[in-house]
């Protein structure tokens, strides 16, 4: 079985080694989209036996996303999963994402903050932040996850090849969610541990991945 893990990575030099260390041990083939930092993100990585992919302009997390899919499918990967290079998720935690994939079946695993495991999340975006991208998820899109906007995901082949990503944006989250029930593909939720060493997006970037789903939606 090929599982392919895709980083999209933007500025994390400080961030991604760490992250790296604790993935190269691990029976995967490791893809870094580096999305044309500024800083030595891409030397760093360069380091470690990991497939490193280059935007020349940066074109944000969803585009990464999608280069490293394709990537990954055209070494024939079998089951793609979506890893952060900030270290909020943990690798040991891959398994656990993959295990209804390979043994149940599954078409697409969301990672979700909102059920058995805890997160030291800030309090604005549990309660206040959170709560409102669920119902405009459900409202706008008929998405029905308890986790608005998780990066930490798996998905056959079969699901990557039918879910193209065109939200070059932090949207791509919801686009990925919707397209799966709008395939009406078999999906799952398991609990994940998030770790926050500072805030992230905020209410602005909600109102930008709102604006983005909402022109998305209309230009169709």
């Amino acid at each position: 079985m090929k599982i392919f893990v895709v980083i999209p990575a933007y500025n994390e030099a400080k961030r991604i080694r760490p992250v790296l260390e604790s993935l190269i041990s691990l029976p995967y083939e490791i893809v870094v989209v580096d999305d044309a930092s500024s800083d030595n993100t891409a030397q760093i990585v360069s380091q470690y036996p990991v497939a490193l992919l280059r935007h020349k302009i940066n074109r944000d997390q969803g585009a990464a996303l999608e280069t490293g899919n394709q990537y990954a499918l055209s070494k024939g990967a079998e089951v793609i999963v979506h890893f952060d290079a900030d270290g909020q998720f943990l690798a040991e935690e891959i398994d656990e994402i993959l295990a209804p994939i390979l043994d149940q079946n599954y078409d697409i695993v969301f990672g979700s903050r909102f059920l058995d495991k805890k997160s030291n999340m800030p309090w604005l975006k549990k309660n206040i932040l959170f709560p409102l991208a669920r119902l405009v998820n459900r409202v706008l899109l008929g998405i029905k996850l308890s986790d608005p906007q998780n990066g930490f995901r798996a998905m056959t082949k079969e699901t990557a090849q039918k879910i193209k990503i065109e939200q070059d944006g932090k949207a791509h989250c919801s686009e990925i969610a919707a397209k799966a029930f709008n395939y009406k593909l078999k999906i799952k939720e398991i609990p994940i541990t998030v770790i926050y060493r500072e805030f992230g997006q905020g209410f602005s970037g909600g109102l930008r991945i709102l604006k983005d789903l909402i022109v998305s939606k209309l230009i169709k």
